[in-house]
Formats: C-alpha cells, sequence, structure tokens
C-alpha cells in the first residue's frame, strides 16, 4: 500500500491557515491565490483521508486531528529548513535571508543606525524584521517563524542560547525642575526617592516595566492602568506633560528620545541598573557559528552607535 506524503508547499499552506484563521489572510502571506491555498488543502485532505479543517462562510474551524496534525507540521517543516540552513552555513557565512525578531523597546532606537552598518559588513545578508513583545517573539522563535530575536535579559525565552551584546543602564525620566527629592544636581537617583503615585509604566507584556522594577528592587512600585503607556515615547509624552516620572534605557536617550521635551534624565542607583541586550536563538539550530559571527558584528557597530553603552563579554 502506497502511503501519501504531504509536500513541504502543502505544510507551508496549512501552518498559515492555522496562523491567520482566514483563507484570504494565509493566501496572501503566501504570496498566492485563496483558490490555489484552499484547492492545495482540499487536496491533503483527499489524499491523507481526513478532514483537517471544518469550512463556513464566516469561520474556519480545525477539528481536533486537524489541530494536531498542523502542529507536527510546524514542527517538520522547521526540521526541513534547518537541513537547508546546514547546507548554507557550509557556504558563505551571513549569507541570504535571516528573520530576526527584535522587542519595541529596542527597534526604533537600535536598528535605523545599526542595519546600515551591518549591510555594509555583510552585504549579501538579508534581514527580515519583525517587532514584538518579548512572549511573542520567543514564540515566533520556537515556531519556526524567526532565527533569532534581540531580546533584552534576563527573560525566560525557553531552550535558547545567548550571546550577549552590551548593558543598557536605565534612567529615571521626569519632568525638568521636578527631580526626585534627594538626588544631587547630575547625580544618579536612588531608588528609595521615587514616588510610586507618580510612576509611570509601561503596560504588561514589555520586559522594560520587570527589569526596572527589580532594579528598584521595590516590590511596591506599580502603576494602575491609567499610569500605564503603550511605548516609550508615549511615556516621555506622558512625562513631558507634567504626568509624573517613568523609566528610559540610555539607547533610547541617546537616539534622541528626550529631543524637544521638557524631561530631564538620571541614572538609577542600583547594583541591576542596566538590562542586558542579546542575540538569542534555538538551541537546537545549526547555524550557531553563524549567529556568533552576527553577534560579534552587532558588538562592534554597538561601539560606533552608541559609544558610551558598555560592550558585553562574548
Amino acid at each position: 500500500m502506497t502511503t501519501y506524503l504531504p509536500t513541504i508547499r502543502q505544510l507551508q499552506y496549512l501552518i498559515a491557515l492555522k496562523d491567520y484563521g482566514h483563507f484570504g489572510k494565509a493566501a496572501e502571506s503566501c504570496f498566492v491565490t485563496q483558490s490555489t491555498l484552499s484547492a492545495s488543502l482540499r487536496e491533503l485532505e483527499a489524499l491523507i483521508g481526513v478532514t483537517l479543517v471544518e469550512r463556513t462562510r464566516r469561520v474556519v474551524r480545525f477539528t481536533p486531528l486537524g489541530s494536531k496534525i498542523a502542529d507536527k507540521a510546524r514542527r517538520v517543516l522547521r526540521e526541513a529548513e534547518e537541513l537547508a540552513d546546514m547546507a548554507r552555513a557550509q557556504g558563505q557565512p551571513l549569507h541570504g535571508e535571516l528573520r530576526m525578531g527584535v522587542i519595541p523597546t529596542i527597534a526604533p532606537f537600535l536598528l535605523p543606525a545599526m542595519l546600515p552598518q551591518l549591510r555594509e559588513q555583510w552585504p549579501s545578508l538579508k534581514v527580515f524584521l519583525r517587532e514584538e513583545a518579548s512572549q511573542a517573539a520567543c514564540d515566533a522563535l520556537h515556531r519556526g517563524q524567526l532565527d533569532c530575536v534581540l531580546l533584552a535579559m534576563p527573560y525566560a525565552c525557553g531552550n535558547v542560547d545567548t550571546a550577549l551584546l552590551f548593558d543598557d543602564r536605565l534612567f529615571v525620566a521626569f519632568p525638568s525642575g521636578e527631580a526626585p527629592v534627594g538626588i544631587a544636581h547630575g547625580g544618579a537617583v536612588e531608588a528609595a526617592a521615587i514616588d510610586e503615585n507618580r510612576l509611570l509604566l509601561l503596560e504588561d507584556g514589555h520586559c522594560l516595566k520587570d527589569h526596572a522594577l527589580a532594579a528598584c528592587n521595590r516590590p511596591e512600585l506599580r502603576a494602575d492602568a491609567a499610569m500605564m503607556g503603550t511605548s516609550l515615547h508615549t511615556l516621555v509624552q506622558m512625562v513631558d506633560n507634567g504626568l509624573g516620572l517613568t523609566f528610559v534605557p540610555a539607547m533610547a536617550i541617546e537616539a534622541g528620545i528626550l529631543g524637544g521635551t521638557r524631561v530631564d534624565a538620571r541614572p538609577l542607583r542600583s547594583d541591576r541598573g542596566y538590562r542586558r541586550i542579546a542575540l538569542v536563538w534555538r538551541r537546537s539550530s545549526p547555524r550557531e557559528e553563524e549567529f556568533q559571527l552576527l553577534a560579534e558584528s552587532l558588538r562592534q557597530i554597538s561601539r560606533t552607535v552608541i559609544p558610551r553603552l558598555a560592550v558585553a563579554e562574548s
């Protein structure tokens, strides 16, 4: 008896439909027409003799078996991609496509200055960027949707290897003329001087909030929903309007986030008053040597892009 083996393309279509829950969006992500994707999946169902997807006019619903097969297909596809990665890694390093995730508290401040130099060093490397919060980026990494992630540590990203790039010091930002009590002119801000009633933080899902609170070692420091922002730029605007104070990393200040505002910033005085920027990748990836090479390039570039950052040892 001949056993039918799904094609890689059919597995890609199945995974896209699982991710998007919509035939049109799944087809768009695969750069095919909706009819092509739908017909291919119907052929897959007919050949393996099971229904994977319940189709209605409004809802795409995977059957229980369909969900299990889609999850297995994701692992099979990742293994197939790693076969190609192994072959590529034996040839020219840092050549071809690289899918990199970057968290929102890094991407707008580091990448505009870093990417041109990276392209200059590795002209054959095509970097496709995906900006999302830490947990979503780690999930995408383990699903095989990303090859590596620029992340702020510490963060529990699962079974990954890590190359530290540099330490990004944390600053306390406050309205000009409203420095926390007890701070000397130009000096650092003691964690004890931070008024929890005026503290503005990023909303849940941003690891910078956790890093800042851990650096302060003050569990009572929290912000209610009215005192949270969706981005660092939003928080800085809230501070500029006198609504409170917040934490801002050095890379954002170097990139000019306080420009045009009446916001001052002073370093946070703490033994853990920084976050560690790192490149992480799946421990099973065959491209470890490439990622180590990429990490070294990023360390070198960071010295020129943001000279005052403390570059970490590899």
